[in-house]
Parts: C-alpha cells; structure tokens; sequence
C-alpha cells in the first residue's frame, strides 16, 4: 500500500498512525500479547510508522508491549508516549510535577527499551502546577537527548500558547472526530498558526463510527465507554438514530463507516494527523485504506451536518473525566 505522510516534530510520518492504547487498557480484557504483536507488526508491514503508546497505558505494559515490537526497526519507527497521568498503587494519578514527569521518562525509556522517544507528551496538565513548570521539564529532556518533540494532550489554545512560549510545542493530542468537533472551537486553528502538529485521537469515535458496537449492553466489565454519556443508554438511542443514517450515507460513498470517518479527518487540514487504535488485523487494514478514497466535498459536508454537536446526545466524557481536561467546550 502506498503510503501517504504527513510531519510530525520535523519528521514525514505515516497520514494514519496507530493509537497503542486499547492493546493493553481501557476496552475490556485486552487480547493476549501474541495477538496484539501480530497486529503491531502488520501494521508497520502496510507502511504505518507512528505509534502511540503512554506510561498510565496497561499500567506499563503498553510500553512493554511496544519494547518488544521495536528491536530491528526503531529507526524506522516514530515513537509517540506520554507522561502526567500514571498509575500510583493501582490507581490512575495526574502529577506534573517536574521530579514525577521525568521519573516517569526514565521508567518508560526502560520498558521501551529505547534511549530516545520521538515525541513525549504531558498527557495531562496538572492544574495545581503551571503549565510552564512542567514544560520547564520535558524541555529539559529534550536538551539532555532523552526525547525529540514536546507535546500536550487535551489542553485549551490559551494554555497551548503558554506552554509554546516556554518550549516548542511539536504536537496537540486532542480527541477529534465528526461527534466530537472541539478542537475546531479553538486549537486545530492555533495549531495551524504555531505550526502544531494535531493528532486526533479517538477519530472513529471510539467505535462508534467504525459501526462495531450495536448497543450499551456489549460493553464489556472495564470498557471506559460505559462511563461515557453517549454510550449510556439514556442517549444511546438518539445517537443510534443518526449512526443509521451515517452508515447509509458511506454506503452510498462506496466506502465503510469508519473510512468515511478517517477520510473526512484526513482533508479537514494537513496538519492532522489521525491515530485509529483496533484490536484486528481486518479493522487495521480497512482503516489504512481511507488513505486511498477520493470522495466527493458533498460527502463531506452531509457527514458534518449530520454528526453536528447540536444533534449528538450526551457529553463525551464523564463530568469527572471533563473536569480533569483543559479543552474548550461547546455551550450546553
């Protein structure tokens, strides 16, 4: 397959990389790790060389997980991982304490096996220390060879700017799809004017728009989604409304549900760069061929006006999980 690239902290990478995270955490009992490998290596066969893993993902394993893909292609690989959020005694911790952020570096270097990550992000501020403090420190590992490129997850423009004047920022981890548009409040045109790299994490609305979960009742003990308010049944039925209508509309365009989904990412601005995470071979191999449709604008924007925040029912995360991320929101 012929694979188109986009840059990412100065460097062409694959249009569509993989996001690590459901291969060891947050979806339900993760496949065992021989299967995960397989699709890791069939991945980076089909031309994918982004890869996006975290220190909180697995709690570790994730990390491992990927030390043991990357012998013999490391060169080759662009190595995505993020610090700020991890797991303290089982439980999930966001510190962004300098000392934490860089104790984190050197335990994720370790599990990677590797002595440098291409990009590290804060993957998520810490609001009871300044954004510049924690900068301060990853630009501190950059200095010292330990990482490549700074990034931030889930942050607003106005802290985005923060951070940059303290650092370059080379990338904005955000979730991004067509029923989760907030980056376009803000961010995806900061990142444009700062010369940001956007990374869309959960493009296909974490398997809504891939047409893989048929109700609420399918989620698994341990999936996050079943603390999502979209994916509660309260809002399942007026979202499952519009997913109808949205699998009509790929059909009608010759392409599947989440083809549609990575292709409308893909031409929203070249800056963006989509991160799909599956467990299967199959899904890896559909997502990547998005990269190849031609679809017409007309497409486009009926996705948009369907899938439009004013129609989607419920918030994407949990009042919780919304008050720990510092991205804008759309008006109630």
């Amino acid at each position: 397959m012929n694979s188109p690239t986009r840059l990412l902290s100065g460097r062409l990478v694959s249009a569509i990389g993989l996001g690590c995270m459901n291969l060891n955490h947050a979806y339900g009992e993760p496949p065992p790790a021989q299967e995960s490998l397989r699709l890791l290596h069939r991945a980076f066969e089909l031309g994918v060389t982004h890869f996006d893993t975290a220190a909180l993902y697995g709690f570790g394993t994730n990390e491992e997980l990927l030390g043991q893909f990357l012998p013999g292609r490391r060169s080759q690989v662009f190595l995505a991982s993020k610090c700020g959020m991890t797991a303290v005694d089982g439980r999930r911790i966001i510190d962004g304490r300098p000392a934490t952020l860089k104790q984190t570096l050197q335990a994720s270097l370790q599990r990677l096996g590797t002595a440098h990550i291409d990009l590290y992000y804060l993957h998520r501020w810490d609001k009871s220390v300044p954004i510049e403090d924690s900068v301060g420190a990853l630009a501190d590992c950059v200095r010292d060879g330990l990482i490549g490129g700074i990034g931030l997850s889930e942050v607003s423009a106005a802290t985005l700017r923060q951070a940059h004047a303290v650092h370059p920022i080379a990338a904005l981890q955000t979730e991004y799809s067509l029923w989760s548009r907030n980056a376009e409040l803000a961010v995806l045109d900061t990142c444009a004017q700062l010369g940001i790299a956007f990374v869309a994490f959960s493009p296909v609305a974490r398997g809504f728009l891939a047409d893989g979960i048929s109700g609420p009742d399918m989620l698994q003990k341990g999936d996050i989604r079943r603390s999502m308010p979209r994916f509660q049944a309260d809002h399942w039925t007026a979202n499952a409304a519009l997913l109808a209508r949205y699998r009509a509309l790929a059909a009608a365009a010759g392409c599947t549900p989440a083809q549609l989904a990575l292709a409308w990412l893909l031409q929203k601005a070249p800056h963006v760069l989509p991160i799909p995470g599956t467990r299967s071979i199959a899904h890896l191999e559909e997502n990547l061929a998005a990269t190849q449709l031609t679809l017409d604008a007309a497409v486009f924007t009926a996705a948009e006006a369907l899938l439009h925040h004013s129609r989607v029912s419920g918030n994407r995360y949990s009042a919780t999980f919304l008050g720990e991320v510092d991205t804008e929101e759309f008006p109630a």
